[in-house]
C-alpha cells in the first residue's frame, strides 16, 4: 500500500491491499476500497451527498471494486439511506473531474470520461463508457456496453449495446463493442434482431420487449439480457428515430 503526504484517510475507512491513494486525496470513514484502488489527487471519496434533506448523522457507504481508477477530482458521494451505499465495480476507470452522485451503481469496467456527471441513483451496466461532460438525470440506466456520446445530456435509459448522443438521441448498436466483446456473429444477428423489434418499431417498448422474450425465438444470453432490461425502470426508454421513406418525386 502506498499513500503519499497530505492525503487524508478518515479513521474507519478499509483499504484493500496495494492501494494507492495521493496527495491531497481524501478517503472518508465511509468507504472501503478493494485490492488494488487508485486514488489520485484532489480526490474526494465518500463525501455526503448533495441533498438538502440528508441526515448527516446515518451511517451510509461508498464500495469501490478492486483495481478502479479514480482520477483528479473525482468525487463520489455517499448514499442517503442508512446502510446503504454508492458502488463502483472493478476495473472502472473515472477520469479527472467526474462525479458520481448518492446511490450510484457502477457496474465492473465502466469508463467515465473527463467531467461526466451522474445525478443520484444513475445505474450503469458494465463495460459502458461514458464520453466527456455528458450529464445524466437522476434514476436513469445505462445498459451494458452502452456507449455515451460527450455532451450528450440523457433522461431517459439507455438499453445495453446501443449509443446514444446529443440530447436523448439513440443512434444504434454499438457495433464496435460487441465486437470487441468477442460476441458471435450469431448473437450480434439475435441483438440486431431484438434491437429492431424494440428501439425501431412502434408501441410500448415494454409491451414490445415482454411479447419477444415470450415468443421463445431468443436463444443467446445476450439479447435476452438487452430484452430483460425493458422490464425495470422509472424514466421512460430512449428509443431510435423511425426510418421515413423519402418523398417520391412527381
Amino acid at each position: 500500500m502506498s499513500i503519499h503526504p497530505t492525503a487524508i484517510i478518515e479513521d474507519g475507512a478499509t483499504l484493500g491491499v496495494d492501494c494507492v491513494i495521493h496527495a491531497h486525496a481524501i478517503v472518508t470513514r465511509h468507504c472501503t476500497l478493494g485490492d488494488g484502488v487508485v486514488v489520485h489527487p484532489f480526490a474526494v471519496i465518500g463525501g455526503d451527498p448533495q441533498d438538502l434533506g440528508f441526515d448527516t448523522t446515518i451511517a451510509s457507504f461508498v464500495l469501490v471494486g478492486a483495481r478502479t481508477v479514480l482520477r483528479e477530482h473525482v468525487t463520489i458521494n455517499r448514499a442517503t439511506k442508512a446502510d446503504g451505499a454508492t458502488e463502483l465495480g472493478a476495473d472502472c476507470y473515472l477520469m479527472a473531474g467526474s462525479h458520481v452522485a448518492h446511490d450510484g451503481r457502477l457496474g465492473d469496467r465502466v469508463i467515465l470520461a473527463n467531467s461526466v456527471l451522474l445525478a443520484g441513483h444513475v445505474s450503469i451496466g458494465e463495460r459502458a463508457f461514458v464520453g466527456g461532460s455528458a450529464a445524466m438525470h437522476q434514476f436513469c440506466r445505462i445498459g451494458e456496453s452502452a456507449m455515451v456520446g460527450g455532451l450528450a445530456r440523457i433522461t431517459r435509459d439507455i438499453p445495453p449495446f446501443t449509443m446514444a448522443t446529443e440530447r436523448d438521441e439513440l443512434i444504434g448498436l454499438n457495433v464496435v463493442g460487441l465486437r470487441r466483446r468477442g460476441f458471435k456473429t450469431a448473437v450480434v444477428s439475435e441483438i440486431k434482431r431484438a434491437y429492431r423489434e424494440v428501439c425501431r418499431s412502434a408501441g410500448n417498448p415494454r409491451e414490445l420487449a415482454a411479447a419477444a422474450l415470450a415468443s421463445g425465438t431468443y436463444a443467446s444470453d445476450e439479447a435476452r439480457r438487452f430484452l430483460d432490461f425493458f422490464a425495470g425502470g422509472k424514466r421512460g426508454f430512449l428509443r431510435a428515430q423511425r426510418e421515413v421513406a423519402e418523398p417520391v418525386a412527381d
